[in-house]
């Protein structure tokens, strides 16, 4: 069995797949200053919840773009687990990156694409509404162009509370009109809305490059929220990420 791990800024995602099935997943908050030791006996309870064998973990691989996390997690997974971890970099993905500098993309992004090839075809734009939202195309040959990054949208509601004095804090949420009548309502609307003609908006002049069958697919914590009003994201694929993870783990380790 293989333990999938992709360790964002905002959130962990941990996912457990016997080959190509995925058995169980769980989504926690990022916590930069987790011992080995806790992560370990997280994971442990965890997979006691679900009664999953640990000693059936024979490998792990991590997508981090956390890196003052990756030895904690590097020793963790060697401690609790007897497992050396493989973390994904632009060398080992199995993907071509065109970025100037491939060092400089993110590897939830790049294993983001591999599933993306694999599951929807090419070319595709992945869209990952996370920290950052951020738009990534892969083209026709199966190469990891490049993209886009703006705030996500929760960072920007936290901008405008801590930067606005009278503004307060929100949930983010599809607001009941569109036209907001109090403080909570217009923040609401402005971000929800602001977000999907952001989305679309870009979408948009992305398929003019790259053609109109051009498949899109969204994923991340606020895919299936921004989703339900856009326009042109046509599949919300929530494991996009562990997915990717497990293809990459596959092939590295039926060399």
């Amino acid at each position: 069995m293989l333990l999938a791990i992709d360790l964002g800024n905002t959130n962990t995602v941990f996912g457990v797949y016997d080959g190509e099935r995925l058995v169980m997943h769980w989504r926690l908050s990022t916590q930069k200053d987790r011992t080995v030791d806790e992560f370990g006996i997280l994971l442990r309870n965890l997979f006691a919840l679900e009664k999953i064998d640990v000693q059936k973990i024979r490998k792990i691989i991590v997508a981090s773009v956390v890196p003052p996390l990756d030895p904690v997690l590097n020793e963790m997974a060697v401690s609790y687990f007897s497992v050396k971890p493989i973390f994904v970099t632009y060398e080992n993905a199995g993907i071509p990156v065109l970025y100037d500098d491939p060092r400089e993309v993110g590897a939830d992004r790049i294993v983001n694409a591999v599933a993306a090839i694999r599951k929807y075809g090419k070319p595709a734009i992945v869209v990952d509404f996370g920290t950052a939202t951020t738009f990534d195309v892969i083209t026709a040959a199966g190469e990891y162009q490049g993209g886009l990054i703006a705030p996500g949208i929760v960072i920007s509601a936290e901008a405008l509370y801590e930067h606005a004095a009278k503004l307060p804090r929100i949930e983010i949420q599809k607001p009941a009109s569109l036209i907001g009548t109090s403080a909570i309502s217009s923040m609401q609307s402005g971000l929800f809305y602001g977000y999907v003609a952001l989305v679309d908006g870009i979408i948009t002049r992305l398929k003019q490059e790259l053609g109109p069958s051009t498949c899109v697919i969204g994923t991340g914590g606020q895919a299936r929220l921004i989703s339900q009003e856009t326009k042109l994201i046509e599949t919300v694929d929530s494991n996009l990420t562990l997915d990717g993870l497990q293809l990459v783990a596959s092939r590295l380790l039926r060399r």
